[in-house]
């Protein structure tokens, strides 16, 4: 509230002074990188008068036709204020006063000058976040203004160089006897609001947002139920709700972001967030709704049947976006002190998946996740999905096709354990393709489970990956930077030898951290059969302890 007055009494000062029309001058500045100019429509506008400047550019400015989001910035000479404005429709507009940046700025002097324009110029510099800026200034013209906010009261700064190699340079200047002198002005009707409110709108309006689950527990507990929204399965460990994906552009960047606290679950657990394809007869839908045995089985000769873990002709596995482990009790353990650790407050996970544009495009689907817990507190969770214009995207053309998913994310509801590479067989599958597929890549993760001294999860395996016999690669999935998460493991245990459990190097996976994928090259794919298969060599039981390997692939190509 305050500063809404404080901007309100600065605009009411600089519109109660001096007459409407006004002397002024125009710059069109062009934007050069590497000596090659920018794309016209970028050229910078500077309009400036006596007491204030307004900066703009070109395709905002033309014809004065508005051109949504607009943003300007507005300088007071004589209240040695800067004005920031956004406009994202006729009436939906916002402002912010920053008081102190321009009497801040600070330059470093020097007998350098040259002529740009017929002015003569002189050149100052100064360092920004470590980036070199040159400013080449001139006082014959008797005003003020700048290109960007720096440099607004040396002169009528003409040039301006970042590192050598990103330049603004003035091309033209006219004198405008006439001006309107509002339209150096702020308008009145936009909504003030302090710097960095103002700073977070304007980041949030230059992408889309989906909004996937806001405070949600992942737990084992029979009083989760699922409601008119989200479905809660296997107790409350997995949690589903249908969100519709909008049309999306050739170039567009998708991102998943998640944050995850303890709620009660001291452990480290798996954590897969997910899509389930309906594009065929059967989904893994029809699992969490009915049990997991209604799913087609899979089976390799070792005597157990996996459900739902592989593609078939009338089935798709379930299309794995992001696989994340929780970190040992964040946020909701963060009581346990230790000298000198400031523990973090939750563990945030974000990740491209641009990849599977395709599978998302325009479609309305299931998108859930899973956290493998038998507490009744368990997990909370949030989660959004964002959409990123760009101009390049190495995933532009690209059509992906699950193949296999072991992850068994029904474990609180009887799905069998990725068990099954204790056999020389391991996972093999096969996939149809109805056309050929150019620049095949398969998207893999893989992580190792069993958490024991000799378990899968603590000891280096080899994983094979085989394309129609040939195989394709072969490498050791392994993570040895997990004490850089400590500070998310409030309470991860400490042993003798001064590390913490979290600290220990495991099979592609830390406490607190995402699994990225591995892309594979599998090269030109013609259209017919097609058989993967990976081969781990999974250790053998001991007891009641068991290994297990979570493996996901989809293939991506042209």
């Amino acid at each position: 509230m305050k500063t809404y007055f404080l901007i309100a009494f600065l605009l009411s000062n600089i519109y109660g002074i001096a007459q409407t029309k006004i002397k002024a001058l125009k710059v069109t500045y062009e934007q050069e990188s590497n000596g090659k100019t920018i794309s016209p429509q970028s050229r910078i506008l500077l309009f400036t008068s006596k007491e204030n400047a307004l900066l703009t550019n070109e395709e905002n400015f033309a014809a004065l036709k508005k051109n949504y989001p607009e943003s300007v910035k507005y300088v007071s000479f004589t209240n040695h204020r800067l004005y920031s404005q956004t406009f994202f429709n006729d009436k939906d507009g916002y402002i912010t006063v920053d008081s102190l940046s321009l009497e801040k700025q600070q330059f470093e002097t020097t007998d350098e000058t040259k002529v740009i324009l017929g002015y003569l110029c002189h050149k100052v510099k100064t360092s920004i976040n470590s980036n070199i800026i040159e400013l080449w200034y001139t006082k014959d013209l008797d005003f003020k203004g700048a290109p960007t906010t720096l440099g607004q009261n040396l002169g009528l700064v003409l040039e301006m160089t970042r590192n050598g190699n990103y330049t603004i340079i003035a091309k033209k200047i006219e004198r405008i006897k006439n001006m309107d002198r509002h339209l150096l002005l702020p308008d009145p009707t936009a909504i003030s609001m302090d710097l960095i409110s103002y700073n977070d709108k304007i980041w949030k309006s230059k992408f889309k947002s989906i909004p996937v689950f806001k405070n949600e527990v992942i737990s084992f507990n029979e009083a989760n139920k699922s409601n008119d929204s989200i479905y809660k399965f296997a107790n409350g460990t997995v949690i589903v709700r249908k969100i519709k994906f909008p049309k999306l552009k050739k170039h567009d960047l998708i991102f998943l972001d998640l944050e995850e606290q303890s709620n009660g679950d001291a452990y480290d657990r798996t954590g897969s967030v997910f899509i389930i394809p309906q594009t065929k007869k059967q989904s893994f839908f029809d699992g969490l709704t009915n049990g997991v045995n209604v799913l087609p089985i899979y089976q390799n000769g070792n005597g157990k049947n996996y459900q739902g873990i592989v593609a078939t002709d009338d089935y798709e596995p379930l299309v794995e976006l992001m696989r994340f482990f929780t970190p040992f009790g964040v946020h909701h353990f963060n009581q346990f002190r230790l000298k000198d650790k400031i523990w973090s407050d939750a563990a945030y996970y974000r990740q491209d998946i641009s990849e599977l544009h395709s599978l998302l495009d325009n479609e309305e689907v299931y998108i859930g996740t899973f956290i493998g817990n038998y507490d009744k507190g368990g997990h909370k969770i949030s989660m959004n999905i964002t959409i990123h214009d760009s101009e390049n995207s190495m995933f532009h053309d690209t059509k992906a096709i699950p193949v296999f998913n072991t992850t068994n994310i029904m474990e609180m509801g009887g799905q069998e354990y990725s068990t099954l590479f204790d056999v020389e067989k391991g996972l093999e599958v096969t996939f149809r393709l109805k056309e050929p597929l150019k620049k095949a890549r398969l998207r893999y993760i893989s992580t190792g489970h069993g958490g024991w001294e000799n378990g899968d999860e603590f000891l280096p395996k080899s994983n094979t990956i085989s394309l129609n016999g040939k195989q394709m690669m072969r490498f050791i999935p392994w993570r040895q930077d997990c004490g850089s998460y400590r500070l998310m493991n409030p309470v991860s245990g400490n042993f003798e030898n001064g590390l913490s459990s979290s600290d220990y190097s495991r099979s592609n996976w830390c406490p607190g951290t995402v699994t990225n994928p591995i892309m594979i090259e599998l090269g030109d794919l013609e259209a017919g059969e097609h058989t993967i298969q990976i081969q781990i060599p999974q250790g053998q039981n001991e007891g009641g302890s068991f290994s297990s390997w979570n493996v996901s692939g989809i293939i991506i190509g042209e």
